[in-house]
């Protein structure tokens, strides 16, 4: 018989980590087989103590849910790898639903739901009905997945499938990433429902924390529809109102200042919304994130430049320095008094603006994809 690994993280769950271990030692034997009871523990109570007395191997780990996680997996010996926290939310004696379909090779990679029984208390209505569904709906947007509830903590998986994901993060963001990981990888993914308990020690999330972290490694995988074609929808939306405005030949001031200075906002936004985009993309490049979809960085290294990129900004920012000095120019003729050059001002702005973000943009992707170009 293969064997199994239960992974349990705990932080200070002295009142439940014995339920726990017990129900693992049963899901065990009803194998028949010894497997290994992995508690990864960040505690100042005697929850190590209890553990090692029911027969767990216990050892630590930096805080951090990703980092418990990554600690005990590396430990894992077993054929067959199940998760699970060590507040008794969840049901160990469940764990052969999970288990089952990867030894029957129906999946590679098992999931519970929660969302559909969840003991009354046992979750948050923020996280009930807003949290967790709208993130989920999120990831699998961005993944074309069709995950019901994406944080759910209690999974299994196979060896070849953890092997397989390149996990990484430390954080809350871990249970993202290992969704994520799967899908990308092409693991066969199954999802099974179960019951959520309520909790005897308090909750350790932070709500609108760890929903950012969440929703913050989504837009890292996938920065193009998040960022960057938004950022270039509102920066062509600038341009063309500019466009529009200056050859209607009107009075900017009398008739279009609002709109000019709209358009002009506009521009700047966008610029750095796509910038963000860009930056995100090499990042997750460098750091080996998004591996099948590197395709836009490929092509964006080829053409990178930080002489041409520097060369371009300068020549936009000299552009705009130049309608600068014109204004002052005028400004000094008029006897430094009353002043209507307002189109030709803010014209000034936007490209010394945009010249001055590329100038320093092209700078921080160099350096970001210095490890990148050593390859």
């Amino acid at each position: 018989m293969p064997g199994i690994s239960i992974v349990i993280p705990t932080m200070n769950e002295e009142k439940t980590i014995g339920i726990c271990i017990e129900k693992a030692l049963t899901v065990l034997k009803g194998y028949g087989v010894k497997g290994e009871i992995i508690v990864v523990d960040n505690s100042t109570d005697s929850t190590a103590e209890i553990a090692r007395s029911m027969g767990a191997v216990v050892i630590n780990s930096v805080k951090g849910y990703g980092n418990a996680y990554l600690a005990g997996f590396s430990h894992a010996r077993g054929d067959y790898i199940a998760m699970a926290d060590g507040d008794n939310t969840y049901d160990f004696l469940e764990f052969p639903r999970f288990l089952d379909p990867l030894m029957n090779n129906e999946a590679d990679f098992v999931i519970g739901n929660r969302l559909k029984n969840i003991e009354k208390g046992a979750m948050p209505v923020l996280h009930q009905y807003i949290g967790n569904p709208l993130l989920t709906k999120v990831l699998n947007f961005s993944f074309k997945t069709r995950i019901s509830d994406s944080h759910c903590g209690m999974r299994a998986f196979t060896r070849e499938a953890l092997d397989t994901m390149k996990l990484k993060t430390g954080g809350m963001e871990f249970a993202s990433e290992m969704v994520i990981e799967a899908a990308d990888k092409g693991l066969r993914i199954k999802e099974i429902p179960i019951t959520y308990y309520t909790r005897e020690a308090p909750s350790k999330l932070r709500s609108f924390e760890d929903g950012w972290r969440h929703l913050r490694f989504i837009m890292l995988y996938k920065p193009i529809p998040f960022l960057f074609i938004p950022g270039l929808f509102v920066f062509l939306l600038g341009f063309f109102l500019t466009i529009l405005i200056i050859i209607t030949g009107e009075d900017v001031v009398t008739t279009r200042l609002h709109s000019f200075i709209l358009a002009s906002f506009l521009l700047i936004i966008g610029s750095n919304i796509i910038s963000t985009a860009v930056y995100l993309k090499a990042y997750s490049a460098v750091h080996g994130i998004s591996r099948n979809n590197d395709t836009f960085i490929r092509k964006l290294l080829n053409y990178h430049s930080l002489e041409k990129e520097i060369i371009t900004g300068t020549v936009l920012l000299g552009i705009g320095m130049f309608f600068g000095i014109k204004v002052i120019l005028i400004w000094m003729e008029s006897g430094y008094g009353s002043l209507s050059e307002v189109e030709t001002a803010i014209m000034a702005m936007d490209f010394a603006a945009i010249g001055i973000l590329m100038i320093f943009s092209s700078i921080l992707m160099s350096i970001l994809l210095l490890d990148i170009d050593k390859k």
